[in-house]
């Protein structure tokens, strides 16, 4: 029975997509590893990661995980949460060029960043809500004119 299972096409399926995912962040940490100028050998033991698993994570055979991601960021020197959003963990965040500046301020803390992000996307969504409010409270010209006429 499982022979059978075997012999059928996974296109499409959630191992592929676990492969692709795997494939990407493998790529994304050796693109970010090439332009910090940092040999596979040098990120291995800033990360604490053995040479041959740092090396199978960048081809895409092995899928790291959060614990194994934050290592290696940390030998980067760049956001966990940027491995995070590559390998699929979380989300992309939102808030735009001011979310992505306090995401890459390397004088913070992940702890601040995550503060100031909190308090930017509180003023976001509180802005929001008041704007239908506003629009609701501001009388139309158009209507106005139509009227008069």
């Amino acid at each position: 029975m499982s022979d059978t299972n075997r012999d059928q096409p996974t296109s499409g399926g959630p191992m592929e997509k676990v492969a692709d995912i795997a494939s990407d962040i493998g790529e994304y940490i050796r693109q970010q590893r090439s332009n910090a100028k940092i040999s596979l050998r040098q990120l291995s033991k800033l990360a604490g990661v053995s040479n041959p698993y740092l090396s199978q994570i960048e081809r895409g055979v092995r899928k790291p995980s959060a614990e194994i991601l934050q290592q290696i960021a940390k030998g980067l020197r760049i956001s966990a949460e940027a491995l995070y959003v590559q390998a699929g963990i979380l989300d992309l965040p939102t808030g735009g060029p001011v979310g992505d500046a306090i995401r890459a301020d390397t004088e913070l803390t992940e702890r601040q960043k995550q503060v100031l992000l909190d308090v930017y996307e509180s003023f976001r969504r509180e802005n929001a809500a008041a704007k239908p409010e506003q629009q609701a409270a501001t009388p139309e010209p158009a209507a106005d004119t139509k009227e008069s006429a």
